[in-house]
């Protein structure tokens, strides 16, 4: 999801969660103590995971960290405003990261090969994967399997211009002029602007800089200010405010499936982390992640909630 978000320079710490997982010994006396039983999971130490502090990626680590609990792992979870914020203590004193394919590799490329670097662009997730082993390996990180959840950047328009202008994807808007509401950096971006004029061929007269996925962007297309709005592919208030996403037919976006990045080091010394955390990233797909979105957006339900919800249902907890 998100060159926006990989792009970003916000420093400042977020929401910080602490739980630990209690599988103490039996305290009791000797004679009572059976060295076979133990507590809902033997004590594995401790590890730690970091993350965004926006809903998405806070009800995905939750979900981890409920996970890594049940198994038996102490987990300190810290949420902060981007990833530039994490990246550098990880793989180093950060263990575990909910990350989103393209972001991860394409940081790690202008990290490596600077900022003005050409993006990895790949539209399927195990091939962007691919492409960005050598960057992974030289960061001592690996991606676990990769889910078919994917939250990339989105565009849509109002249910009734869809309907009026016969556009359902973003290619039926070829030759046709349209304000955009996007994130102040969307201009002359290949994943925004860029792509949607020089891929799509799309006259885009005028950026208005409102913010992604925000609310002044809904009310820009909502009000007709704007044509064409920018949010994700999970943006589950859509429906309720008579959106509609547009196909990114020709795939200007790349891959930004759901995939668990881990310390190489770490994920030596505690293997079965893959055990616990793929079965989650099978169950996932884009659909149920937009409606979980939805109830943390829409309901208001806390996402830990949500996250307890899903795992339960999905017989993972």
């Amino acid at each position: 999801m998100l060159l926006r978000r990989t792009l970003a320079a916000v420093l400042t710490a977020g929401t910080l969660f602490l739980a630990s997982a209690c599988a103490g010994d039996n305290l009791a006396s000797d004679d009572a103590a059976d060295p076979t039983e133990s507590s809902a999971a033997a004590d594995k130490g401790s590890v730690t995971v970091a993350g965004q502090n926006f809903p998405e990626a806070t009800l995905v680590a939750s979900m981890y960290q409920q996970l890594l609990e049940n198994g038996g792992y102490t987990v300190e979870t810290k949420l902060v405003d981007s990833r530039d914020a994490y990246m550098p203590t990880f793989p180093d004193s950060v263990d575990i990261v909910p990350e989103y394919v393209g972001g991860i590799v394409n940081f790690l490329n202008s990290q490596e090969n600077g900022g003005d670097a050409s993006p990895f662009e790949a539209g399927d997730g195990e091939a962007l994967a691919a492409d960005g082993a050598d960057l992974l390996d030289a960061a001592g990180i690996t991606l676990l399997d990769v889910s078919p959840a994917t939250d990339t950047n989105a565009f849509f328009v109002t249910k009734e211009y869809s309907e009026a202008e016969g556009v359902t994807a973003l290619s039926d808007l070829e030759g046709k002029s349209v304000t955009l509401a996007a994130a102040p950096d969307c201009e002359g971006r290949l994943d925004c602007e860029g792509g949607l004029s020089d891929e799509y061929g799309i006259d885009i007269t005028q950026v208005l800089p409102l913010g992604y996925a925000s609310d002044q962007t809904y009310q820009s297309v909502i009000s007709g200010e704007a044509e064409l709005g920018e949010t994700s592919t999970t943006d589950g208030t859509l429906d309720s405010q008579g959106l509609v996403v547009l196909e990114d037919d020709l795939q200007i976006q790349p891959a930004q499936n759901l995939v668990p990045a881990v310390g190489t080091d770490f994920l030596a010394e505690h293997a079965d982390i893959a055990d616990i955390l793929n079965p989650l990233m099978a169950a996932l797909t884009t659909e149920k992640l937009t409606e979980l979105n939805g109830r943390i957006a829409v309901d208001r339900e806390k996402p830990e909630d949500v996250a307890t919800d899903f795992l339960t249902e999905a017989g993972l907890l």
